[in-house]
Parts: C-alpha cells; structure tokens; sequence
C-alpha cells in the first residue's frame, strides 16, 4: 500500500508529530511510505504543486501529521487543502487518516475539520490518532499507536470505514441589502477584522449593512492588506518576550490596532469547513500572546457568508473561542436566509452588550479548556513566564487540591453517610443542610425589597 504522510508542521523534519510517524515506519517496516513537508515548504507549493500532485496521485492511504494550533490544523494544511482543490487533484476513493500530537485542547475540532474536508473529497475516513506531545516517550504511548496503526489496517482490509462519502447541499446565499440609516457615530471603536475574498459581493455587503445599523463607529481591517510574513512556527520563541520571530509587525499591530477594541466583528467566507487559510494565518499569529486571555469581557460577533447551519464543527469552534476567553458572543449573523434581519439583530445585541457587559458563565467549553490550559501553563512556569504571571494575577491557578477546608468537610460527609444508622437518624436534614447557603442567598433578596 502506497502511504503518503502530509506532515503539516511548520517545522518540518524537526516536527514532534512526526517522530510518531518515524516509529511506526521503524516498527511496521514501511517501506513504501513517503513524507511530504507541506506545512515547512507550503510557499514553494504555492509556486509549483507538481511534486505534491504526483505524491497525491500515487498514494493510497494519506495520513494527515500535524500538530494542533488554536482549535485546527496549522494555517499551512488549510492552504495546501487549497492547492489540492485549486489544482483540480482528485483524492476520490483513497483511504484518509491523521496523527495529530497537542496538550488535547480541543484536538476533537481539529479531526472533525480533516474528516469533513476528506469526505468532501470523497476519500474513506478513518479515525486517527490523536497524541500528547510526550506520549512517544512513553511505552503506554507507543502501545497505543502501534494498536491505533494495527486497527487502521485492519479496517482498510474489511472496508470498514466512518462515514460514506458525502457532498455538501446546495446553498443559495442572500444578499444583504443597504440600509436606510447611515452609519453610526456613538463614541466607541468596533473593529470589524475581514478577510473579502475577491470579487465577492455577499460579505462586503453583509458589512456594509452591519455598519449602518450599529449606532457605534466601526473601522475595517482587511487581512488581505496586511503584509504578513508567513504563518505560525512554532518555534516558542515568543514564550518569554512575547515577541514573534517575523518582522512583519503582527505582534504590535495585534497589541495596538485590534485588542484596543470595545468589541471585535469577524467577518469571513467559510472555505472549506473553516473560515479559509489567510484567516487560521490571523488566529495562529495570535499565539504571540501565548494562552493569555487578554480581550476578557469584550463582546464579540461574527458576519459570515456560507451554509454555517451545515457547519457542526466550525460553529462548535466560534462558540468555544468566546467560552474560553471570556468573551461576550453577541451573535452570529450569515446569509442563508433572511440576511437582513440577520444582521439587523447583531448589531443591535452588540449594541446592547456593549453598554450592559452581560458576560455569561462559562459551559463545558470554556471551563474544560482553560483547565488544560491551566495545568499546561503551571507545569511549564519556568518557560511561559508571561503566561505564568497572567494565570496567577487573574486567579486562573485555581486547583481544587488547594480547597483544604471543603476538602475535609467532604471527608466529612462522607464519613457520615457511610453510618446507616446515623444516616437514618438524619433523615432530610442532609438536604437541608445543602440548601442553607442558597437560602440565605434569597433571604439577602427580601432584605433589599
């Protein structure tokens, strides 16, 4: 079976995911497996996409290798996803798969984004691998993908796949309409970062519409105007300065011209099930603030042209940006239908977050991903300095082992409800004794009446 490897990482041959790779080869003697370093070489193949194209049309089974940066796949994957379909290669019946290596945040959404883009090539899925960054070091790790790699053949042998092949439905997009009001002058700064893809008209207009309704002053950055060098490295460099290795100014731009904000509108196309290369280039670049959350309580919203309802993933993935850096998710307006009313209604709940600050709790997704981000950070102190000092001054270190008196207490009760005899003398006072605090709570709430 012919394996070709798209190894992703900006890092290329020095990628920690594909040493996974290197041991399966090793281990499975794969000899006709073959490395392609898309994500370090992703300009040359802008320039000339021969070479890929004949390691496309030659493979059979093709692994997805990358490592996971901010919610995806690294900007260069999304761009080479782009030349595959630019160049009008077809992947269509080839066997699919990934090897991903993260801390886990969010590595789910970044799978999901590879099978969705395989199955619109109509490639068979199946499921990968994903891997902490230690895992190869350790013999539970390598047990775990030689299994993953013995399942994989396997599967391809019985014709056991994840989903059939499937297209994406026709969708009919609205055009947004001007509005009948100018644009507003209410002192405030919206930035509204876009990325308007060429000679299309649906976005602009969404914008332009969005402008006129929303009575505070907005400014447009359009990332296809922005000079940038090149995307993420990896490389850490800006773990203690905060600096980026590029010397496109991105870091200070970022600082000076989009974090100074009120509120954030961003403002894409949806290509192929994310919001396109140049975009994934913006979010990764924003890894020059490390995991520090620093636009907390900043509403946020999105204008966007393209079928989202059909997008699971890619709305999972805007929900969870807003839960995990605290910010107030507005709303999201598109232009399946009813565009205008779409958008109308944005503004108008940005409008209204802006002068009530209405940040909601946190669910699931904000509060499972600042925790792994919380013991990531706390183990790695000492290098992410910067990130360190803002976990600690903004009370982000909260471990529960550190709760020394609820602690006891719960050893408390549970020793208690281990008497049945005392259990049972109790009776209901247990739950009584649980509803104290709460009723105090609503006794404060008589006190004020």
């Amino acid at each position: 079976m012919n394996i070709l490897v798209l190894n992703a990482s900006p890092k290329g041959d020095n990628s920690i995911t594909l040493q996974t790779v290197h041991y399966l080869r090793q281990k499975y003697h794969l000899e006709s497996l073959k490395i392609l370093n898309v994500g370090a070489l992703i300009k040359s193949f802008e320039k000339d996409f021969t070479k890929a194209k004949e390691a496309l049309n030659w493979a059979e089974l093709i692994i997805f290798a990358y490592p996971v940066y901010t919610f995806l796949a690294p900007s260069q994957l999304h761009r080479f996803i782009e030349l595959i379909i630019e160049n009008g290669v077809s992947l269509c019946g080839k066997v699919a798969t990934q090897i991903t290596t993260s801390k886990h945040f969010y590595d789910v959404t970044a799978h999901r984004f590879i099978e969705d883009n395989a199955t619109e090539f109509r490639m068979h899925v199946l499921e990968g691998l994903s891997a902490d960054m230690e895992d190869l070091t350790k013999a539970e790790g390598r047990t775990e993908a030689e299994k993953w790699w013995e399942s994989i053949l396997w599967n391809i042998e019985k014709g056991y796949f994840l989903d059939e092949p499937k297209l994406s439905r026709e969708f009919n997009p609205v055009l947004a309409t001007p509005a009948d009001v100018t644009a507003g002058e209410k002192p405030g700064d919206v930035v509204i970062v876009a990325d308007f893809v060429p000679e299309d008209a649906f976005l602009p207009s969404m914008v332009e519409r969005f402008r006129a309704k929303l009575p505070y002053k907005t400014r447009i950055v359009n990332l296809r105007e922005y000079p940038f060098a090149g995307g993420c490295l990896g490389c850490l460099r800006c773990a203690s300065s905060g600096k980026c290795i590029y010397k496109d100014g991105f870091d200070d731009f970022l600082r000076q011209k989009i974090q100074t904000a009120d509120a954030i509108i961003y403002a894409f196309s949806i290509q192929n099930h994310s919001m396109g290369s140049l975009f994934k280039m913006y979010d990764d670049r924003q890894f020059c603030n490390g995991h520090r959350t620093l636009t907390i309580g900043m509403p946020v919203g999105y204008l966007i042209h393209g079928d989202l309802a059909t997008e699971e993933n890619l709305r999972t993935i805007l929900t969870a940006r807003a839960q995990v850096g605290r910010n107030i998710l507005a709303g999201i307006a598109t232009d399946a239908q009813n565009t205008d009313a779409a958008i109308d209604r944005l503004a108008d709940r940005l409008a209204y977050s802006l002068e009530h600050k209405n940040v909601t709790p946190q669910n699931f997704l904000g509060v499972g991903g600042m925790k792994i981000f919380r013991d990531l950070i706390y183990q790695m102190r000492g290098f992410m300095r910067a990130d360190h000092r803002f976990f600690r001054s903004h009370g982000q270190y909260d471990f529960p082992q550190k709760h020394w008196g609820q602690s006891m207490a719960m050893y408390l009760v549970g020793g208690m409800m281990s008497n049945p005899k005392l259990m049972k003398k109790m009776g209901n006072k247990m739950n009584e004794g649980m509803l104290m605090p709460y009723r105090k709570v609503l006794e404060s709430i008589k006190d004020e009446d």
